[in-house]
């Protein structure tokens, strides 16, 4: 292989600007050479301080822009369907931030897009990417921990700014979508298989509708699953994997550092005082970078982006079901 991948960014949005593009910027197969904004400005300071080639004015300039491989989608989630088919009807491969959108239905359209334009849609879960979590399958597939029986998992953080878009119910915020649907994710990853029916609880923001506490239960063929996440607790995140013979605990399994070793522990004798913990390191790396070069090699090489349109659409039905069960009161069903 002997390029790498062009890529162009959709707005300036603080996710973009202060994680992702910096990392893509250091990866082996991926440049970063437009960045596109409503307030051509503002493009302009951004592109500045990133050493970005070029700076648009409107996001139709920079899907115009003949020298843009990929797109990276970081707008807000109402925005990433509208956004994502524009980019695709243009040539340009889409990495969209997570959730890829607000409903199954409208996710279900971008299958349509792909088949007709020929390009690659994925769905911006990094962690898919970070040499920590490919082990924790490894560990799980070995039957490391015996047979998989349950998945905990927590996901917090502070914040009652009704100016932030996570806290706007117009925008798609609130616990569930912004990162409740993380913790979807590595349930469904961890089992390897998707959940047949949920039961959740939601508690909303009497102002802003949000919800700001939401907990569920997900039963898997082989198990059972349980989260909660808000946006208005102590920041916090863990998620663990108890097995018939052991368990698997991930330290920091969502904002990896990119300065910072990783550590996941395995408790092979559930003696509580932690005798039987043994510890896995993983070396420093960045995340962002590493899920921008697995993207552009998926694409340079005719491979599958790590994740793809399938694996979006089925944890937008779990996200469903949960709403669903909430505002019902009773199990709910997702999607498949």
């Amino acid at each position: 292989m002997n390029r790498r991948l062009r890529w162009g960014v959709l707005s300036t949005a603080a996710i973009g600007t202060r994680k992702v593009l910096p990392a893509m910027q250091k990866g082996e197969f991926t440049t970063v050479d437009a960045i596109a904004s409503r307030d051509l400005s503002r493009a302009q300071a951004v592109a500045s301080k990133l050493g970005i080639a070029r700076a648009y004015g409107s996001y139709e300039e920079l899907l115009a822009d003949p020298e843009i491989d990929a797109i990276y989608n970081p707008l807000p989630n109402q925005l990433h369907v509208p956004w994502t088919i524009k980019a695709a009807e243009a040539g340009k491969h889409v990495l969209c931030e997570k959730p890829l959108s607000l409903t199954v239905a409208e996710a279900e359209t971008l299958l349509e897009v792909r088949a007709r334009t020929g390009v690659q849609i994925g769905e911006a879960f990094m962690i898919r990417s970070h040499p920590q979590w490919q082990r924790v399958r490894e560990l799980l597939a070995q039957g490391r921990i015996g047979e998989l029986r349950a998945v905990g998992g927590f996901f917090s953080y502070y914040n009652t700014d009704a100016a932030n878009i996570r806290n706007q119910v117009e925008c798609g915020g609130g616990a569930l979508l912004d990162i409740g649907c993380y913790l979807i994710h590595t349930a469904r990853y961890g089992y390897g298989e998707e959940p047949v029916r949920v039961v959740a609880a939601i508690d909303r923001d009497p102002e802003m509708k949000t919800d700001r506490l939401t907990s569920a239960v997900m039963e898997f063929p082989s198990g059972h699953a349980i989260f909660t996440c808000s946006t208005q607790m102590v920041p916090y995140q863990k998620v663990q994997y108890l097995g018939t013979r052991g368990r698997i605990e991930v330290e920091i399994p969502f904002n990896a550092p990119p300065d910072q070793a990783m550590r996941i522990f395995i408790d092979a004798t559930g003696d509580f005082s932690g005798s039987g913990i043994t510890t896995e390191t993983f070396p420093v790396c960045d995340q962002y970078t590493r899920q921008g070069d697995d993207f552009s090699r998926a694409v340079l090489e005719g491979g599958q982006v790590p994740v793809p349109l399938e694996e979006a659409i089925l944890n937008m039905g779990v996200i469903e079901a949960v709403f669903q069960s909430a505002r019902t009161g009773q199990w709910a069903e997702p999607r498949r």
